[in-house]
């Protein structure tokens, strides 16, 4: 485990590569929303209020007309028009984390219109059965098909959207009803979504985002763990690659924390240190057929997700349940071939 000035050490390691402008970039330099409001929330465990605040201040920027943000940023520049779905549901986790961790509404209250305005771009991506598409694209039209770990991740943003519209006054049940309808996509129709199941987020985001829990929910993380889970190093990016990610791990830790399973957790937490650099960053991942790290970079989105989970597995802040607490009423889980649903494909 780590000790709070390392944690520390590390949010500052993000804080040193945000731009002038306040966004939070990718390695590459592009900067998107989604990794973006995660790095806030690492620094915002931290206390880190200012660069918090030109964050958000990077975000009601660049939000669009309709809700969204761009999928790429660079420069200040949108290279990348379209609107990812996920992307717009994470402002509403940032900004409740952020009330959670410091007892202060104020920033909420300020961004609450671009936090609406995001989640009611997601609503309406919403298909008739339940999931919500990935993107809408530079002209504006809708995507075809659905992404899982997207969806899992847009069930957290719908569930903090609600709690944050009701702290605020201004409540918002058409979130809590597109979240439920989600939630049981991802419980019930894993055949709604693209098949990305060779990708480790695909396996644990459900429970992550809350829409799986209970016994449902640990079974789904045995069926793939020997696929994934490399003692000592952490879990793969992918199922046929010999990398393991640090994010990845973090967050399988973060997901094992919700179901109560701190053992295994902190376990995983500990075999990622590994990939932490003397300044407090952390490379992105580790080749272990090579031993390389690879790619050959440290990202900020890695270490904000050893933040988050260090935070959870050791109670730093007031936020430190994110995501325990956002967990899908039990009865919208169940078998496909009982819930009366048309099913995604035959």
């Amino acid at each position: 485990m780590i000790s709070r000035e390392q944690v520390a050490q590390t949010a500052g390691s993000i804080v040193a590569i945000q731009q002038d402008d306040g966004g939070v970039p990718w390695p590459e330099g592009h900067v998107d929303a989604w990794n973006h409001v995660e790095c806030l929330m690492a620094m915002a465990v931290a206390g880190l209020r200012e660069p918090v605040g030109r964050g958000y201040a990077w975000l009601a920027a660049h939000q669009r007309e309709d809700g969204s943000w761009p999928m790429k940023v660079t420069g200040g520049v949108a290279v990348e028009r379209g609107g990812e779905s996920n992307h717009a549901a994470y402002i509403a986790v940032g900004l409740w984390h952020h009330w959670l961790v410091t007892g202060d509404r104020a920033l909420a209250e300020e961004h609450w219109p671009m936090a609406k305005a995001a989640l009611d771009y997601v609503v309406g991506l919403q298909t008739e059965r339940g999931e919500i598409v990935w993107e809408r694209d530079a002209h504006g039209r809708a995507a075809t098909y659905a992404l899982l770990t997207g969806c899992a991740s847009i069930h957290q943003g719908l569930r903090c959207g609600v709690l944050l519209a009701d702290g605020l006054g201004d409540p918002q049940p058409h979130w809590e009803l597109a979240a439920d309808r989600l939630a049981h996509v991802l419980a019930a129709h894993p055949e709604a979504f693209a098949d990305k199941s060779r990708y480790s987020m695909d396996w644990y985001y459900p429970v992550l985002g809350g829409a799986v829990r209970g016994p449902a929910a640990v079974e789904l993380l045995e069926r793939e763990w020997g696929t994934f889970v490399v003692p000592g190093l952490g879990i793969r990016c992918v199922s046929d690659q010999p990398w393991v990610t640090g994010a990845e791990t973090c967050e399988l830790a973060l997901a094992l924390d919700a179901l109560g399973d701190r053992e295994r957790a902190s376990a995983l937490f500990a075999d990622m240190q590994h990939l932490r650099h003397e300044d407090g960053s952390y490379w992105t991942g580790w080749q272990f057929a090579n031993r390389k790290h690879f790619p050959y970079e440290r990202s900020g989105y890695t270490a904000a997700a050893v933040v988050l989970a260090a935070d959870a597995l050791l109670g730093f802040t007031g936020g430190c349940g994110i995501f325990r607490d956002v967990a899908a009423p039990s009865g919208l889980t169940g078998r496909p071939e009982l819930c009366g649903c048309t099913p995604a494909r035959a």
